[in-house]
């Protein structure tokens, strides 16, 4: 027992004195070139404790020998530490173990115990039991996250139910703009709203203060509210410190600040006392908040296009981590405005088929020539499985996961390789626990410009190359590109065809790009294939591909779906993922 008890600290002292070591070395160059030598606070030696930890965990992965690893292994276990202090022993014990090292004085000792923090692993060894006792996150049972609701404000309908309908029978809600005189404009078209209606949603003096984007928010969250059954009874008995929203916009209220502007113009006398609050792209989830009194998390995401899925996956990530029982998430964007409209046009993104609005969307069409910008908001309700069950709530789907990456490459253009969506949808399929072979039905992003369209496809194709069940589809060919909304739109049509089976078409999609149906051909000389490697590689993807043809067509199809995916992606190289599946 002597022999075990002298050991376990002896080991751990030499050993966290090495890491010690290690660690230092790695941070010499960096104190001696940009730092003055200067007493670490102790804030700072605390931070110094945890990289030390870090850096102990990278040391420990270099060693191969067994008898080190199972020695490493009795030094760093908390099991020696507290036999140690407990025992009558411990004392005379650290008498010999600082007496071999020459410390022999009892004054000595004592500095070291309180400059413990200083080196990783002494602190360890020598600290008193109460002050190394960790809090721990109590363990909790894993935590599914369900689809309870769903509300949407869009050009073809201002429910889930006729929305989804008219996206099976192929209704465009694409047509000229009727809100302001654009005959300057080269584009004159877009997915407008043309009859909004907030009654019961909104108050009268609050419709005629704030942005389309708050008013499109607010609607959309409280049919999503009605759709999942939380009645007023319901809410006086809910928790709702474990209530949240966070439901994001890409561009926030720009007509709000746009009018600002032009009164600043004239007067800051005339400005809308408003308009800075209601400019924010917070503004829509505070308000939503305050009107049903949720005091759970509640903040905006604002990450382009691909805002709603951010929305979704944070606010299913509250649930997961126990800190929520419900979320509304998604997003809401109404850049329909001159200075919107002008914007995008300024960028050469947006498509000028005037003359035949309704045919102007068409993802992966040969005859593409830009997205149309369209407006609207779209929310999800998501809730704790057990905490659903227990109020007898209907589920329409259960959210699995999802993933974030960025392409750290353009503003505007995705990268070439398509590497940052590829790695993005890998990194949803691991992070869900789904296998890609159990994917088979992709709402994806495309938006008709010409080299997203086909960036996105490619990375499908090298994720799910091996998938002859898989189905691809574009909500965007109907009702245009809603912005910081479209995720949480698309999202709606997801659940929607996982419930009904039904997979709506792409309309438009008359004659499909050469690419769509082979690999890119820089994609893989950038590989260093030789020439006819690549030639061959594109026949045999050509024939494959072609024959699963992926696309669902301009009719919509039946579809089991076992798990289905939804991309979003936005200026800036922001890439987003989420998985949703049917309720078991």
């Amino acid at each position: 027992m002597a022999v075990s008890s002298l050991s376990s600290p002896l080991c751990t002292w030499f050993l966290a004195a090495c890491m010690s070591i290690a660690c230092e070395k790695d941070h010499l160059l960096e104190s001696s070139i940009f730092q003055y030598p200067k007493r670490l606070t102790q804030k700072s030696r605390h931070k110094k404790l945890i990289g030390s930890v870090h850096c102990s965990q990278n040391l420990l992965s270099s060693f191969q020998v067994s008898g080190m690893q199972s020695l490493m292994s009795s030094c760093l276990s908390l099991e020696p530490f507290e036999v140690l202090y407990n025992s009558n022993r411990s004392s005379s014990s650290l008498n010999s173990i600082f007496s071999l090292f020459g410390s022999k004085s009892s004054n000595r000792r004592q500095m070291q115990k309180r400059s413990a923090v200083h080196s990783g692993g002494v602190a360890v060894a020598v600290q008193p039991e109460k002050e190394i006792i960790l809090k721990k996150k109590p363990l909790t049972k894993n935590r599914r996250v369900v689809v309870t609701g769903m509300g949407v404000v869009t050009s073809i309908g201002q429910d889930a139910d006729t929305f989804y309908n008219n996206l099976l029978d192929g209704v465009s809600g694409i047509s000229e703009i009727e809100a302001f005189d654009c005959s300057q404009f080269p584009t004159k078209i877009a997915g407008e709203i043309k009859s909004f209606s907030a009654d019961g949603c909104v108050s009268p003096k609050l419709f005629k203060r704030a942005d389309k984007s708050v008013l499109y928010l607010l609607t959309a969250g409280k049919k999503a509210l009605a759709d999942a059954g939380i009645t007023e009874q319901v809410m006086d008995v809910l928790d709702k410190t474990r209530c949240g929203v966070i439901i994001g916009s890409a561009l926030g209220g720009m007509k709000i600040f746009n009018d600002a502007i032009e009164a600043l113009r004239v007067s800051y006398k005339k400005m809308n006392p408003f308009c800075v609050p209601f400019a924010t792209t917070n503004v829509g989830s505070a308000i939503l908040a305050m009107d049903l009194g949720w005091m759970g998390p509640n903040y905006s995401i604002s990450s382009a296009c691909a805002t709603s899925n951010f929305c979704i996956l944070n606010s299913a990530n509250h649930i997961i981590r126990g800190e929520t029982d419900l979320m509304l998430c998604g997003g809401s964007d109404a850049a329909i405005i001159p200075i919107g409209l002008g914007g995008f046009v300024a960028c050469r993104t947006l498509s000028q088929r005037n003359d035949d609005p309704t045919k102007a969307s068409r993802p992966w069409d040969t005859d593409r020539d830009g997205f149309v910008l369209g407006e609207g908001a779209g929310v999800l309700l998501l809730e704790e499985l057990e905490h659903a069950k227990r109020r007898g709530a209907k589920i329409y789907s259960e959210f699995l996961g999802g993933s974030f990456t960025c392409d750290a490459y353009h503003m505007t253009d995705p990268h070439p390789d398509g590497m940052g969506i590829a790695l993005c949808i890998e990194q949803a399929l691991v992070q869900s626990g789904v296998s890609k072979e159990n994917v088979n039905y992709i709402n994806a992003h495309a938006t008709s410009t010409l080299r997203g369209d086909l960036t996105e496809f490619q990375a499908i194709v090298r994720c799910f190359g091996q998938n002859p069940e898989l189905r691809v589809n574009s909500t965007k060919s109907m009702i245009g590109h809603l912005l910081g909304a479209s995720g949480a739109v698309e999202a709606v049509a997801t659940i929607k065809a996982i419930q009904t089976g039904w997979v709506h078409p792409n309309i438009n999609l008359e004659n499909p790009d050469e690419a769509v149906v082979c690999y890119s051909f820089y994609d893989l000389t950038v590989c260093s294939f030789t020439l006819f490697q690549v030639v061959v590689f594109n026949l045999l993807c050509y024939v494959c591909i072609q024959d699963r043809d992926l696309l669902v067509g301009t009719k919509k199809e039946s579809l089991d779906i076992k798990v289905a995916l939804s991309n979003s992606f936005g200026f800036g190289g922001h890439n987003s993922s989420i998985l949703f599946a049917p309720y078991k």
